[in-house]
């Protein structure tokens, strides 16, 4: 390895998991400095990276990448995967946007925790070769985990890592780093998943149905498709119903009161209804007979609603509907 005055720093993404830990300590046994990076939006959160920096005690930087994630999900060049999940451009955004943070602060490399045909869509060769030409890093993207099986990279070209201490690990068995984390000493470390909410089909769906009705949505929306059933009544007005005491309490946390309507049963236990932007008198009402049959208030009774809407409440008298004749609405 050649001799530097320099000290070598490496700047690494980190999703929190064991391969992410893995690639650092690589390096970091090799005199480099690391530094972890960690994005977040509301489909994938730092909690993990994290709890990661906190074990192995790495620096790490969360950056919130919202807007600019946005952008790039309704419309990846890459296409989605099994659900709304843009797993290469997803990457290529976070590479895009380290790379940046890695010339701004004098970073001498990226790295990753990547593994060469781990995942079948965004970690085969090809896609690996796709996100270092869309990131703007060609050659300064360092994979410790499969370098002896990828292409040298200029890090390692110029002596900034040796090579021949970085490993070969390809495909999906996880027993080669389970066997590393032990010779590293690492007991407690988080099962494999990266926790991304782009790849679970509910979740999905009701974000593809947010995109068709807005075009333009809020964060605390698309925290919003996480908690309770959402039904669409009509082209404009969807409302959220809660499903358990937890769903209420978080639908009430992201409640707008300057232009959101909430709605809930009075004196019958029964779920916390939140209805996004308003709606009109006849769609409220509707809401209010859905929130009736979900409660606990008996059948075919009219029982009083309270609705909030631009922080003025008043109560309608309602029966409530029940949930097997509105099945159609939930999206």
């Amino acid at each position: 390895m050649k001799s530097n005055l320099k000290k070598v720093r490496a700047l690494g993404l980190c999703s929190g998991g064991l391969d992410s830990v893995l690639s650092a300590l690589i390096l970091r046994g090799q005199g480099i400095e690391v530094e972890w990076i960690t994005f977040e939006t509301p489909f994938f959160s730092s909690a993990r990276a994290l709890r990661a920096a906190d074990i192995t005690g790495i620096p790490i930087t969360v950056k919130n990448i919202t807007k600019e994630y946005l952008v790039m999900l309704k419309d990846p060049p890459c296409g989605y995967g099994k659900h709304m999940n843009p797993c290469m451009d997803c990457h290529a955004l976070m590479f895009r946007i380290a790379g940046a943070i890695m010339k701004e602060n004098g970073f001498d490399f990226l790295f990753s925790g990547e593994v060469s045909g781990q995942r079948p869509m965004s970690q085969t060769k090809a896609s690996l070769r796709y996100v270092e030409k869309q990131s703007g890093c060609d050659g300064y993207i360092l994979r410790p985990l499969s370098a002896a099986r990828l292409p040298e990279t200029i890090p390692e070209k110029e002596g900034l890592v040796n090579r021949d201490q970085l490993l070969d690990i390809t495909g999906r068995s996880r027993k080669p780093q389970i066997k590393l984390a032990g010779e590293f000493g690492l007991e407690d470390y988080p099962s494999p998943g990266g926790g991304c909410l782009l790849t679970d089909k509910g979740y999905s769906d009701r974000l593809r149905d947010l995109f068709d009705h807005q075009d333009v949505c809020s964060e605390e929306e698309l925290y919003l498709l996480k908690y309770g059933r959402h039904l669409r009544l009509d082209k404009s007005t969807k409302i959220i119903v809660g499903r358990t005491k937890k769903d209420n309490e978080k639908i009430k946390g992201y409640y707008n009161s300057a232009m959101d309507i909430l709605i809930k049963v009075k004196n019958f236990p029964g779920p916390t209804v939140l209805m996004p932007h308003g709606g009109s008198k006849d769609v409220v009402a509707m809401a209010a007979t859905i929130c009736a049959g979900y409660s606990k208030a008996p059948n075919n009774v009219q029982v009083d609603v309270g609705v909030v809407a631009q922080q003025k409440s008043y109560t309608l008298k309602v029966s409530g509907i029940s949930p097997e004749e509105i099945r159609h609405y939930l999206i």
